[in-house]
């Protein structure tokens, strides 16, 4: 049996080792190069530590109220004629708001009148039988019996002449009560009662309600907690709280123009809510503001001065314990613990851990480790939220454990 010739269908074995050689050389070329790249550098926003004086302040929603409020009420019994004033008008005092047919008054007037002239002429009879009897009784021509009679006579003739006059007056207090006027200068309600119907003091509702507004009242209600850090400040300040300044913010948004000062503090603290209520006046000379209005009410407790201010957004709770993560000039990370204070728009006051000019990651915060590298971009805050004022010694909202940038050094 004839081999096959081996020689002229197999490479020589320098040849096969070679490419082995070869092939082996470029896998661990290829393995170098992957393990050579270097990983993304993440890039953040960050902002600059700014340091400024700013204002102290504490808010609290108001709604807002007369100063006066007179409810308008019917005195007397009777049908209503007419209405005297325009609904949400400005009424002065004095001014006729409502009329009830008089004539009923007119006529128990009259008649107070004619039993009052009676009585006048009986006590004057029995004045005059007096007048006579005591001279003849001081003689002896009269008894004392008749003297006594004649004075008895005399006083009950007084007395019936003085409830005659007491009638009368009251019938002219009747009468006056037909015509309803405003007790005050105010702003007058939408009327309750239409022409025709039939008033009396006893009727559920009121006729209409008149409230002064300027300046027109504010309440809003203080914690014990706000209301105790008001008063120590105020005792340690030495200052009255109806010094304190106050601002209005209305519904929408806007600083009212005319600055408020604190008017009162209830006694005592409601059960209901755990809360005093109190209550501030603003001038209100343009009758802008109604009763029934919401509003923010800020109160300025003191400023702060030289006070470094971080975006909100760059703190991050973990465990009670607020960090930051600030970029280095070599654009590495420092995760560092602060201790935060009032919140001041959307910013707050750093206390402690940070220096006026360092760089702080308002964005990004999650994708960094302590010691990372980062390429920082400028941040830009938003518009809306930039703009909202807020609370002070509120505390930022926790954030998951498991999250990067809540790592702490070390």
């Amino acid at each position: 049996m004839t081999l096959p010739r081996l020689t002229r269908t197999c490479r020589p074995l320098g040849v096969v080792a070679a490419g082995l050689a070869g092939l082996l050389f470029l896998a661990g070329t290829g393995c170098s190069e992957k393990k050579a790249a270097a990983p993304a550098v993440p890039v953040v926003d960050v902002v600059k530590v700014v340091q400024k004086d700013v204002p102290i302040y504490m808010e609290w929603i108001g709604s807002l109220d007369g100063n006066v409020n007179a409810v308008i009420r019917p005195q007397v019994t009777g049908y209503l004629i007419k209405q005297n004033y325009r609904e949400g008008d400005l009424v002065k005092q004095g001014q006729p708001l409502f009329e009830i047919d008089p004539r009923t008054f007119e006529a128990a007037v009259e008649e107070a009148k004619g039993l009052r002239a009676q009585q006048a002429a009986r006590y004057e009879t029995t004045r005059a039988n007096l007048a006579r009897i005591k001279p003849l009784a001081a003689l002896n021509a009269v008894s004392q019996k008749d003297l006594d009679d004649a004075t008895g006579s005399d006083l009950s003739a007084k007395a019936a002449l003085e409830a005659a006059d007491a009638s009368l007056k009251t019938a002219r207090l009747n009468l006056g009560f037909t015509r309803i006027t405003s007790p005050v200068t105010g702003i007058a309600g939408i009327a309750k009662a239409q022409i025709g119907d039939l008033l009396s003091p006893s009727m559920a509702t009121e006729l209409t309600t008149v409230s002064t507004v300027d300046p027109i009242k504010v309440y809003f209600n203080i914690s014990e907690r706000e209301y105790l850090k008001v008063a120590t400040a105020a005792t340690a300040s030495g200052t009255k709280n109806e010094h304190v300044p106050l601002d209005l913010f209305l519904v929408d948004g806007s600083l009212y123009p005319h600055p408020g000062k604190f008017h009162l503090l209830n006694r005592q603290v409601d059960p209901s809510t755990g809360t005093f209520k109190a209550a501030a006046l603003f001038a209100n000379p343009n009758s802008l503001l109604r009763p029934g209005q919401y509003g923010k009410v800020r109160a300025t407790m003191s400023v702060a001065k030289g006070a470094l201010l971080v975006p909100q957004r760059s703190v991050t709770e973990i465990q009670g314990k607020y960090l930051l993560a600030v970029v280095g000039a070599d654009n590495k990370v420092d995760i560092r613990p602060v201790t935060v204070g009032d919140r001041i728009g959307g910013d707050w006051i750093i206390s402690q851990g940070l220096q006026p000019g360092e760089m702080v990651i308002a964005e990004g915060t999650q994708k960094v480790r302590p010691g990372m590298a980062v390429t920082p971009k400028p941040y830009v805050a938003d518009a809306a939220a930039a703009g909202t004022p807020a609370t002070p010694a509120e505390k930022p909202a926790p954030q998951p454990a498991d999250k990067p940038a809540a790592a702490s050094k070390g």
